[in-house]
């Protein structure tokens, strides 16, 4: 037997120092981008990432209303929602919530690359989503995030 023997530390949730990153979205693909910013919710970036404990950094996003899509995604992606009542389901295109809620297009995306549990509803709410390029989370000093 090997008289070295290492054990691999897990993150405690009282021990994760969340950091605060902002991302511009302005003429990035909606997938692409939506990828990477999910992984930095998880955590994955980071070596001493534990699955079981959310131990992800914040993430802010601006200019959400300049992201873009591939191809006729504009108008033949639709998005659906159901209210739980007979004839309740409501469908829209990627172009209608653009127009409406313009954050919706990015927190769907990374909703969907999320685990689905609540884990993964506590990392979808460190997700700060903005239109244009100003944010009012200043105070917590963000950096910019490179891919």
């Amino acid at each position: 037997m090997d008289t070295l023997s290492y054990k691999t530390k897990s993150k405690r949730k009282e021990d994760v120092q969340p950091n605060w990153y902002v991302i511009d979205v302005a003429g990035k693909t909606v997938g692409r981008v939506a990828s990477k910013i999910a992984h930095v919710l998880r955590g994955k970036h980071q070596p001493h990432y534990t699955p079981h404990v959310d131990c992800g950094d914040c993430v802010i996003v601006i200019n959400a209303e300049l992201v873009r899509f591939t191809g006729n995604k504009w108008q033949q992606k639709t998005y659906l929602r159901y209210s739980g009542y007979p004839g309740g389901q409501k469908s829209q295109t990627a172009a209608e919530l653009r127009d409406k809620k313009p954050g919706a297009v990015i927190e769907n995306a990374v909703r969907g690359m999320l685990p689905k549990n609540r884990l993964g509803r506590q990392m979808f709410k460190k997700l700060y989503v903005y239109t244009g390029d100003e944010h009012p989370h200043a105070a917590q000093q963000p950096k910019e995030f490179n891919f």
